[in-house]
């Protein structure tokens, strides 16, 4: 399983990157596999400033849908457009190509309450 060091992580198994003024959200590669096949994506938050927590949108696989939860409170900036035809980036490469959402962070101390890789490592044993 792939965890890398320099992101962030939710319990809920969002990962997080920060770049500068701006953060990519996407799920683990635990998350990912546990879902199985990535059939479609749907996030309709486009523009919406979202609190901590809050669900951004869902995701669907073959057998179950899961939402989809906000790492720290921003606005949603843009959609990662490459998956309304091809959701199975998720799967194939769900840290780089299947990132979901780019976000405005409107508190950047939240990113201290998330999980460090060592953490989430430990939770998903």
């Amino acid at each position: 399983m792939n965890i890398p060091a320099e992101l962030k992580y939710t319990k809920e198994h969002e990962w997080i990157r920060v770049e500068g003024e701006v953060a990519y959200v996407g799920i683990t590669d635990y998350a990912q596999n546990e879902l199985g096949e990535i059939v479609y994506i749907e996030i309709e938050t486009i523009g919406e400033t979202l609190a901590e927590g809050e669900v951004f949108g869902t995701v669907e696989a073959v057998k179950t849908v899961s939402e989809l939860f906000m790492p720290v409170s921003g606005e949603v900036l843009e959609l990662n457009s490459a998956l309304e035809n091809e959701p199975e980036l998720v799967n194939n490469d769900p840290y780089g190509a299947g990132w979901m959402v780019k976000l405005a962070i409107a508190d950047a101390a939240q990113l201290d309450n998330l999980l460090s890789a060592d953490d989430y490592a430990a939770l998903v044993g």
